[in-house]
């Protein structure tokens, strides 16, 4: 999380949604700086901050998840950083890669699982992240998809000019293709099932080339269902649910 009191803005870093990026180029070159921890969430900044500082202007990112689950995958595969292979790194131990992140990653290490038996094995339940705590409140939200207009947009809401190109940083290794190529047909009625709410509260399609894919009814149910439980934990959670 990144604030800056010269240009009264906030920003909070959802996970895999370039946040990491933004948040360094906001504290290198537009008076931003850290506060809380790196993925606070936006309650817990208003928890603490002054009459003042609740009217910053926030901003975050969003990324669709068909994208951002790839990715997800090979950081598991590469053990991106070394950081789930270290049982020193483990929270378990003290560290900060949770056990269900040690899981997925043992599952693909063990099994040499390709991303379809992946995304069938860990993924069986609308998907969901804490966008939905506040993102609609905020003033700007980023698309991962149109990252430079996306930042250099939401600089402009605050009248600044962006002074540079975003940099790349933590780039996943090893994935070397457009997102959709890692679904086989035969996977996009899973994909549908799992991804097809958020999309469609987002604003994002399935590729053209996958047709006229149907979100069912019972995944929208489940979805709206699923949400009070999910804010409620994310809610309460300090950390990040994600490595």
């Amino acid at each position: 999380m990144i604030v800056s009191d010269r240009h009264r803005y906030l920003f909070v870093e959802l996970p895999h949604a370039a946040s990491t990026a933004i948040a360094a180029e906001l504290a290198e070159r537009y008076d931003g700086r850290p506060v809380l921890h790196k993925h606070a969430r936006y309650h817990q900044f208003l928890a603490q901050a002054t009459a003042d500082e609740r009217r910053y202007f926030a901003f975050s990112g969003i990324r669709n998840p068909l994208d951002e689950t790839v990715s997800t995958y090979f950081r598991y595969r590469t053990d991106h950083q070394g950081r789930y292979s270290d049982p020193a790194k483990w929270r378990r131990n003290g560290g900060s890669v949770s056990d269900h992140s040690v899981a997925r990653y043992l599952f693909i290490r063990d099994r040499g699982a390709d991303f379809p038996t992946y995304l069938r094995r860990f993924y069986t339940r609308p998907y969901d992240n804490w966008s939905n705590l506040a993102h609609r409140r905020f003033g700007y939200v980023i698309r991962f998809e149109s990252l430079q207009d996306g930042f250099a947009a939401a600089l402009a809401r605050l009248g600044l000019e962006a002074q540079r190109p975003l940099p790349v940083v933590n780039r996943t290794a090893e994935r070397r293709a457009a997102f959709a190529d890692y679904y086989p047909p035969e996977l996009r009625p899973h994909a549908a099932r799992i991804f097809g709410p958020f999309l469609r509260e987002w604003g994002y399609g399935f590729p053209a080339e996958w047709g006229d894919l149907r979100v069912p009814l019972p995944s929208r149910l489940a979805y709206r269902l699923l949400r009070p439980a999910r804010r409620w934990r994310w809610t309460l959670q300090g950390e990040r649910l994600f490595d």
